[in-house]
């Protein structure tokens, strides 16, 4: 039956720990696990994961016990710390997993195989576009590669080029339908 957590001694608890002592770790253990479970779950929402989070910290607790420092806090702050860290890098992990089934898979495996005759095409299409931009005049071309490379605004473009914001507008707009001919 665990101890009045007032009289229970974390702090010495887990210096037993540090040096080897599994007693020690049973004492906290079941001094606290009801109440280190309850934070886990509150955390993770589901039961089997905050059982889970509470095994995989009392095994942290285990083998980082020498590095508890009591001047630093209490014991039992601690061990509840490392529940709360080990239920938050859970809850990280679980949002980096992706599930997939079957179909998913093989709808990628054909996505896959489109973007690779596409990149084919487009290679061959950037060919091309990079004939008819060498056509373009300086100021054309440079305002059309700020504008789609870079993404810039027109005013930025203006900034950049040191030129009117209209003729830059102008340039924009006969640029690209000059390259819509070229390309046609």
């Amino acid at each position: 039956m665990p101890a009045d957590s007032d009289s229970f001694d974390y702090n010495a608890a887990l210096h037993d720990c540090a040096l080897g002592d599994e007693h020690a770790l049973k004492r906290i253990y079941l001094q606290d696990s009801k109440r280190l479970l309850g934070v886990a779950l509150r955390i993770v929402r589901e039961r089997h994961l905050a059982e889970d989070v509470v095994h995989d910290a009392f095994v942290s607790i285990w083998n980082k016990a020498a590095s508890f420092d009591a001047t630093r806090g209490e014991g039992r702050g601690w061990i509840y710390s490392v529940v709360r860290h080990q239920a938050l890098n859970m809850l990280r992990d679980r949002d980096r997993e992706v599930y997939a089934d079957e179909e998913a898979i093989d709808n990628m495996q054909q996505q896959n195989e489109e973007l690779i005759v596409d990149q084919f095409e487009l290679n061959a299409s950037l060919g091309q576009l990079q004939d008819c931009l060498s056509h373009l005049d300086g100021a054309k071309r440079n305002s059309i590669l700020c504008a789609y490379v870079d993404g810039c605004s027109h005013s930025e473009i203006a900034q950049r080029l040191n030129a009117p914001l209209g003729s830059v507008k102008a340039w924009v707009k006969r640029g690209l339908a000059a390259l819509r001919e070229c390309m046609g």
